[in-house]
């Protein structure tokens, strides 16, 4: 009968150490996710702004071909 009762409070022990080791895992995997996540939208953000500038590249060169060919036609 005591064996039963220390099996079962070795169990019981064992159970709860090894929840907050699957936590911790758990914690660092959603860490580690989040890390790649901001990774991604950074990299989303770096390419976004290079096509805005290269937008923005674009139109003032347009502007600056309009411009000289209103002085050239004037």
């Amino acid at each position: 009968m005591k064996r039963i009762a220390a099996f079962m409070v070795l169990v019981a022990l064992s159970f709860a150490v090894s929840m907050p080791v699957q936590a911790r895992t758990t914690t660092s995997e959603d860490t580690r996710q989040s890390r790649s996540a901001a990774k991604q939208q950074q990299k989303m953000n770096k390419q976004a702004s290079k096509k805005q500038r290269k937008a923005m590249k674009k139109a003032a060169k347009a502007q600056r071909k309009a411009q000289k060919a209103s002085r050239h036609a004037g």
